[in-house]
């Protein structure tokens, strides 16, 4: 399929997948999750007991990661981020960072938040890699000068995608996805936003339909 920007699984891919991509002058995004444990990672064994909290609604083997520790898991999450650029993909995407907005069993606090999502990105930087804001609306405009673009899931469905503005007024992108509705309901909306907005099914195969 041809497409201008590739979201793929940072473990499950390969360079050799990453280097065909970019021959197609394509970009290519390197997704993991850096705020659940994932019982199925190679690395799994890494996460203590003690870090890993109530299980996520909807997803079987997976459990919120207390983010305060950051001495346990910003070098887990260093290791994912070499991996990335190892591989030579572009970007990464650390999913689920807005831990401390759902019940993860932690007190998270926003700022406990603020400040691991500050320092993955000081990682990915480090490694040369853009890295994007995934699905925390609330702080978009205190993390947005620390992100280099935003991915976005069903804005329109929860009314939240008026809270990415401050990434396309600062002249960065917001990949925007729904999985629900029509491309008539959402994307005049999220046209206006300046998004890259498109339908696609919660499966994630190779099927989208982009905005106009």
């Amino acid at each position: 399929m041809n497409a201008a920007v590739f979201d793929i699984d940072g473990e499950d891919a390969s360079a050799a997948t990453v280097a065909a991509l970019h021959a197609k002058g394509a970009k290519v995004i390197c997704y993991f999750s850096a705020g659940s444990y994932e019982n199925w990672r190679s690395d799994a064994g890494s996460f203590p007991a003690s870090v890993r909290g109530k299980p996520l609604d909807g997803w079987a083997g997976e459990n919120w990661l207390d983010v305060r520790a950051l001495d346990i898991l910003l070098p887990i999450m260093e290791r994912r981020i070499a991996n990335c650029r190892s591989k030579g993909f572009d970007a990464v995407e650390p999913d689920n960072v807005d831990g401390y907005s759902n019940a993860s069993g932690f007190p998270l606090t926003a700022a406990d938040q603020i400040a691991y999502n500050k320092a993955l990105a000081d990682i990915a930087h480090r490694y040369g890699l853009g890295i994007a804001l995934k699905n925390d609306p609330d702080q978009v405009k205190a993390l947005q000068p620390f992100f280099d673009f935003a991915v976005v899931e069903e804005c329109a469905k929860y009314n939240e995608c008026a809270a990415y503005a401050p990434f396309t007024a600062a002249g960065k992108a917001v990949l925007h996805v729904e999985y629900s509705g029509t491309l008539g309901s959402f994307c005049p909306t999220t046209a206006a936003l300046g998004f890259s907005s498109m339908l696609k099914r919660l499966d994630l195969d190779a099927w989208r339909s982009p905005c106009p």
